[in-house]
């Protein structure tokens, strides 16, 4: 029988090429010679293995789908419950959510490797239910920033890591296909929750509407309970949370330079379109669902760029995808129909779907394959900072600017010094500026 206290990816486990890169792949390959053999053997599909897949698209569903919403949320409390309250002040209970989504990473994913998984998913589980019940009693801003923002956000976090983490231990060769199939859950809820809190207002106020939503989630969280598991044995890794060693790879350094300012502009739009759409003249009854359209057609980009990752290399993926999703953030501000809005919206959800699920892909080859939960972890932690600021400058930018057209040249031209860094970074691996990576 496996110890419960397994690794999140062990030494056998490579870039989805099949080889690490960066100044660690000789060190790797003694690694991958001395692994045991039942180590080494993925299953790579079948039964158990897509059943975890699904238990991750559960879990997606309930934290990154859940976050996603927040859309819906900034436009509600700006228009009722929080009407006295600057935009940009309200943006930081979204924006710490979304941070806090990444931020446990460094210690999650060290608990992780260490082989903690199901109590503490368990009780972050519980306490995320109980948490959406308690922001349905909410009235003062503190309450939604303590609750909503840091409360939830921190156990959406504790949830998310490791449940991404899973899958390294069913998947391989197929491991972008896999990650890209399991955050089709962050689409899912992204696109169910925004529809249900706008109809359910009205219907049983607002109180009762997130009950209903705690409700939506016991379900989800208790099927990803009760199907994701671990498969390998526990690796202690020496030096602790932090590993600064890691950043004497280049190519590590560069792209977590490039998750951090990536975000600081990715999800300005994702915040921002119900309130411009209403700001130039949309029905509020259809502006809320242009949220939902953005994250329902994230679907296509998460899946199709698994696929592509794997194929082509993720790097090659994720910076023409990224380089879309600044083109998009330039043009929403100046989309003043209902009909350009879906289109900026229904681009900007696969490019940003695309650029999300696909980017823990390339730090599995930069560095020590052994350290990969802590090293993803401290990448997370980083862009972790991007998120937590850009929604809130954003929003000081247009309470500022009275408008969205500078709000759309910051959070674009952070996009697009994004993308550089992903070109950059494939240099710096490759020692070329063109090649599958």
């Amino acid at each position: 029988m496996v110890d419960e206290r397994d690794s999140v990816l062990t030494a056998t486990e490579t870039f989805p090429s099949g080889e690490a890169y960066g100044p660690e792949k000789e060190k790797t390959q003694e690694v991958v010679a001395a692994v045991r053999p039942a180590e080494a053997d993925f299953p790579d599909g079948g039964f158990r293995a897509w059943l975890i897949v699904a238990g991750t698209i559960a879990s997606n569903t309930s934290t990154f789908g859940f976050v996603n919403a927040w859309g819906v949320f900034q436009t509600y409390y700006q228009e009722t419950l929080l009407s006295d309250v600057p935009p940009s002040t309200i943006a930081w209970i979204g924006s710490i959510q979304y941070s806090l989504v990444f931020l446990p990473g460094l210690i999650t994913g060290r608990m992780f490797d260490l082989g903690y998984f199901r109590i503490p998913y368990l009780t972050a589980s519980i306490l995320l239910v109980v948490l959406t019940f308690l922001v349905g009693e909410c009235h003062h801003y503190w309450q939604f920033l303590l609750c909503q923002g840091i409360a939830t956000g921190l156990m959406c976090g504790t949830l998310f890591g490791p449940s991404i983490g899973i899958i390294g231990h069913w998947f391989n060769k197929k491991r972008g296909i896999a990650l890209g199939f399991a955050a089709v859950g962050s689409s899912i809820g992204g696109t169910i929750y925004p529809i249900a809190t706008h109809h359910l207002i009205p219907l049983v106020g607002f109180p009762w509407t997130m009950r209903i939503c705690g409700f939506m989630l016991m379900l989800t969280l208790g099927f990803a309970n009760l199907t994701l598991a671990r498969r390998l044995p526990p690796k202690n890794v020496s030096g602790g949370l932090f590993n600064p060693r890691a950043f004497l790879n280049p190519a590590y350094t560069v792209y977590c330079i490039n998750g951090f300012v990536a975000f600081l502009g990715l999800y300005t739009l994702l915040t921002y379109v119900d309130l411009s759409a209403v700001a130039v003249g949309v029905s509020p009854n259809f502006s809320f669902y242009l949220v939902a359209i953005a994250n329902g057609s994230s679907l296509l980009g998460r899946i199709g760029g698994g696929l592509a990752a794997d194929r082509f290399g993720a790097l090659n993926v994720l910076a023409p995808m990224t380089l879309i999703a600044a083109g998009m953030t330039f043009a929403w501000p100046f989309a003043h129909t209902q009909n350009s809005l879906i289109v900026v919206s229904v681009f900007y959800g696969i490019v940003s779907g695309t650029y999300v699920s696909t980017f823990p892909l390339p730090i599995l080859g930069m560095g020590e394959v052994a350290d990969i939960g802590r090293r993803t972890g401290m990448a997370l932690t980083i862009a972790a900072a991007g998120a937590l600021a850009g929604p809130p400058i954003s929003g000081a930018i247009y309470t500022a600017t009275g408008g969205f057209k500078a709000v759309g040249f910051y959070a674009g031209g952070t996009v697009v010094l994004a993308v550089l860094l992903l070109l950059l970074t494939r240099y710096l691996v490759l020692g070329r500026w063109w090649g599958k990576v």
